[in-house]
C-alpha cells in the first residue's frame, strides 16, 4: 500500500512538472542571455551543462554525486537520491559584457531564466529527473560600412532541451544513468543593407530544430579510508544529425509597406548540418563531507560535424562552416566548515577556474576562453534547501588573431530545494 501511495504521488507530480514545462516551453526558450558576436557561427555559443553550484567551481561535476543536488552533467548521479526525498533546481543568471575591437570599446548587459530541474527516487536503487536546461545561444548586434551605405547584423535564438533522466544502481557504489531530452528552438541571422538612397534589405537565415538527443553516464565511487573519497565519472553523447529546417528569407524593401519576404534554399537539416559527440570525464576527491576537490575534462571533435550551406543564399558561406575540436579542462574546490554545524559552519565556500578552446572557427583563428569563479552555497535556516551563488569573471578572444576581446562578469542565482515528501507519519 505504501509503495503504490509512492508511485502515485511521483507519477502525478513527473506529470505536473512535464505540463507546465510544456505551457511554457515557448516563453522559457525565448529568454536567451547570450550576446556575443562570436554567437554568429554555427549554433552560436554552447552552454555549459551546470547548475549554479558547479559554476562556483569552474563547471565541475561528472564525479560529483550527492542525495542532496541536481547534477544534471552526469545522469548516473540521480540514483544517489534518498528514497524519502524530492529535489527541485532552478537559476536566473545576470551578466555583464566588456568588448574591445581595436580602438573601439562597447558595454552591455542581459541576463534571464537559466534551467529548471526536479528529481525524484524510483525505488532505493535509483532515481529519476526531469528539465529544461539550455543547449546554445545566438545574441549579437554590429555593423559595418560598404560602398554606397552600410550593414547591420542582427543576431538571436536559442536551443533548449527537454530532458528526462533515469538511474540505476546495480551494486555498491557503482551507479549508471541517461539522459532522453527533445531538442528544439529557432536561430536567427539576419544582415540588413541600408544604402544611401533610403533603401533597406534585409537577408535572414533561419534555423529550427526539432529533435531528440541522449546522453548516458557511470560513476563510481570507493573509500580510501573512513575519512578520504575518490569519485569517478565519465559521460558519453554520440555524434547524430539535426533534424528539422534551414532557409532563408530575402526581402529588398523592408521600408515598403506592400512588400513581403521570399524564401530561397529550404532545405531538411538532416545530412546536413550534425552535432558532434561529447566525451567527458572527472575525478572528485572528497574528506569527511566537507573538504572537496574534482578536476573535469570534456572533448567533442566537432571537426568531424557538418554544417552546411543554404544553396542560393549563404554566398558567404558556400562551403558550409568550418569547425574546430572542442576541448574544456577545469577545476573546482569546496569547503564547509562542519556539516552538523550552526549555520554559519554549514555555508559551503566554493571557488574554482577553467580553460577551453571552442568549437568556432573564424576564418582561420580559433577561439579561446578562460573563467575564474568563486561562490557561496547558503543554508537555509530550518531545512536542506540552499540557495547556491555563483560569481563569474570569463575572458574569449580568437586566436592568432585576437579579433574581438571580451570579458564577462557574471552572476548565477540558484535555489536547490531538499524536501521530504515521500514519508508518511504514523498516527497514534
Amino acid at each position: 500500500m505504501k509503495s503504490n501511495k509512492i508511485y502515485n504521488s511521483l507519477k502525478v507530480t513527473v506529470l505536473a512538472f512535464v505540463a507546465l514545462l510544456a505551457s511554457g516551453t515557448l516563453e522559457v526558450s525565448a529568454q536567451n542571455s547570450t550576446v556575443t558576436p562570436y554567437s554568429r557561427f554555427g549554433y552560436g555559443i554552447l552552454s555549459d551543462n551546470a547548475n549554479a553550484a558547479q559554476r562556483s567551481m569552474g563547471g565541475v561535476g561528472y564525479a560529483q554525486r550527492s542525495g542532496r543536488a541536481i547534477n544534471f552533467m552526469n545522469p548516473a548521479s540521480y540514483a544517489a537520491i534518498d528514497s524519502l526525498t524530492f529535489l527541485f533546481d532552478m537559476a536566473v543568471n545576470a551578466k555583464g559584457l566588456s568588448t574591445t575591437d581595436g580602438d573601439e570599446t562597447g558595454k552591455n548587459f542581459t541576463g534571464g531564466l537559466d534551467y529548471v530541474t526536479l528529481q525524484f527516487p524510483i525505488t532505493r536503487y535509483g532515481g529519476g529527473a526531469v528539465g529544461l536546461k539550455p543547449y546554445s545561444g545566438v545574441g549579437y548586434n554590429f555593423g559595418s560600412e560598404i560602398v554606397n551605405g552600410h550593414n547591420s547584423r542582427e543576431g538571436s535564438g536559442n536551443l533548449s532541451e527537454l530532458f528526462l533522466g533515469v538511474a540505476a544502481r546495480p551494486f555498491k557504489n557503482f551507479t549508471v544513468g541517461a539522459n532522453f531530452s527533445y531538442l528544439f528552438g529557432t536561430l536567427l541571422n539576419d544582415t540588413y543593407v541600408y544604402t544611401e538612397a533610403g533603401n533597406v534589405s534585409l537577408f535572414e537565415r533561419v534555423f529550427e530544430v526539432r529533435d531528440f538527443n541522449v546522453s548516458v553516464g557511470a560513476q563510481y565511487e570507493f573509500n580510501l579510508n573512513a575519512d578520504n573519497t575518490i569519485g569517478l565519472g565519465v559521460v558519453y553523447s554520440p555524434k547524430m544529425n539535426f533534424h528539422g529546417h534551414a532557409y532563408g528569407l530575402v526581402n529588398y524593401e523592408v521600408n515598403s509597406s506592400a512588400a513581403a519576404p521570399d524564401t530561397i534554399g529550404f532545405s531538411k537539416l538532416n545530412g546536413n548540418y550534425q552535432k558532434a559527440e561529447t566525451w567527458g570525464a572527472g575525478i572528485a576527491w572528497t574528506f569527511e563531507k566537507r573538504i572537496s576537490l574534482e578536476a573535469d575534462f570534456t572533448y567533442q571533435p566537432w571537426k568531424d560535424a557538418r554544417f552546411g550551406a543554404i544553396e542560393g543564399f549563404d554566398a558567404e558561406n558556400s562551403d558550409g562552416q568550418q569547425f574546430d575540436n572542442r576541448w574544456r579542462a577545469a577545476l573546482g574546490f569546496s569547503y564547509m566548515p562542519n556539516p552538523r554545524g550552526s549555520w554559519f559552519k554549514r555555508v559551503n565556500y566554493r571557488v574554482g577556474g577553467y580553460y577551453s578552446n571552442d568549437y568556432v572557427k573564424v576564418g582561420d583563428n580559433s577561439l579561446r576562453e578562460y573563467g575564474v569563479s568563486f561562490g557561496l552555497g547558503l543554508p537555509a535556516p530550518s531545512a536542506k534547501t540552499m540557495v547556491n551563488l555563483a560569481f563569474e569573471y570569463r575572458h574569449r578572444q580568437a586566436t592568432p588573431a585576437p579579433l574581438v576581446k571580451e570579458n564577462y562578469f557574471m552572476v548565477t542565482v540558484g535555489v536547490n530545494v531538499n524536501e521530504l515528501w515521500f514519508w508518511r507519519n504514523k498516527i497514534r
